[in-house]
């Protein structure tokens, strides 16, 4: 029985971690992105779910850190995601 309470107890601290986690995160990023980023970023989210992630928390860090301008425009995202892909080769497929 005290074996039960004490999983549902870790299960519920570790809810209200994820919750707070969750809610410092969504506040990092109205301090760092401008409306239209931000916007930019969600759109990214349902393509590419795991790069979104990963380029949201870098930037983060990056703001932070004092390495990048706060807030973050469209454009200065935009022109970060270009770079980003540049790295990888395009496909192109031809019909003859």
């Amino acid at each position: 029985m005290a074996e039960l309470q004490e999983a549902a107890t870790k299960s519920i601290e570790e809810e209200r971690r994820k919750k707070e986690a969750e809610a410092t995160k969504k506040a990092l990023l109205r301090a760092t992105f401008t409306p239209e980023a931000r916007q930019r970023l969600s759109n990214l989210k349902l393509v590419k779910p795991q790069l979104a992630q990963q380029l949201e928390l870098t930037l983060i860090q990056l703001a932070q850190q004092g390495r990048v301008n706060v807030p973050i425009t469209d454009g200065q995202l935009k022109i970060m995601l270009g770079k980003i892909q540049s790295g990888k080769r395009e496909i192109t497929i031809r019909r003859m």
